[in-house]
């Protein structure tokens, strides 16, 4: 695996437990030990993929996340010692969440799942289904033509429900294809992410056309926002 791999993390020891199985794998790595130098470093070194452990005083791990996605594209694993910023790490931009302690075997299951998603979704260059145009290179989704910028884990949940119009997508499938088998069991990924996806491109998200819940069994994507 040769990837550029930026690791965001203030607690040194662990960063280079990190680092070490990065390296073992075949990555390419930088160590940085604040969210103003991981900044810098995505601007110069134009990682394929972040790592961001989220104890980083003073900022807690939501606004890190956030700095983090505003400032590149790349994929975003966030890591913890417990559950507890989850789904406020999902909401601010984060991929992935991990939580300490990491076997190398989850931590590069998780990095491959990534990478790969990343790759398969800039193969294409482009989409149209229903009322939406798909940009793989631009990472983009055009609804009536007008461009709504994802998040990687986003871009990359949206376009596997776009390949697969007008069926039921159970959770298991969903995650399964988006996560890795591993998240499998995690229904709050999509919860969080398909209600991030409502907001951005439903016109109202609380009753939505497109992004269709089917109770207890998964969603189902409407191209054209008709009831089937």
């Amino acid at each position: 695996m040769n990837a550029r791999v930026l690791v965001v993390d203030a607690d040194l020891h662990a960063a280079k437990t990190t680092t070490t199985i990065l390296l073992g794998r075949g990555c390419e790595t930088r160590t940085v030990v604040s969210a103003e130098a991981a900044h810098e470093t995505i601007r110069t070194w134009r990682p394929a993929l972040v790592i961001a452990a989220l104890e980083m005083t003073p900022i807690d791990g939501s606004e890190l996340c956030h700095c983090l996605r505003q400032a590149s594209s790349a994929p975003l694993i966030a890591i913890a010692s417990n559950t507890r910023a989850e789904v406020a790490a999902l909401d601010s931009g984060a991929d992935d969440y991990l939580v300490r302690p990491i076997t190398a075997d989850q931590l590069m299951a998780r990095v491959r799942v990534a990478l790969r998603r990343s790759a398969l979704s800039s193969e294409m260059a482009e989409m149209g289904v229903g009322e939406f145009h798909i940009d793989f290179h631009g990472r983009r989704v055009h609804v009536h033509g007008q461009p709504v910028r994802l998040t990687p884990k986003e871009f990359d949940l949206f376009v596997f429900m776009a390949r697969h119009p007008n069926r039921v997508l159970p959770h298991r499938t969903l995650l399964g294809a988006v996560w890795g088998e591993g998240s499998a069991d995690q229904s709050e990924y999509l919860r969080v992410f398909v209600g991030q996806l409502r907001k951005k491109l439903e016109h109202d998200p609380s009753n939505p056309r497109y992004l269709v819940t089917e109770p207890w069994v998964g969603y189902r994507f409407n191209p054209d926002g008709l009831a089937h």
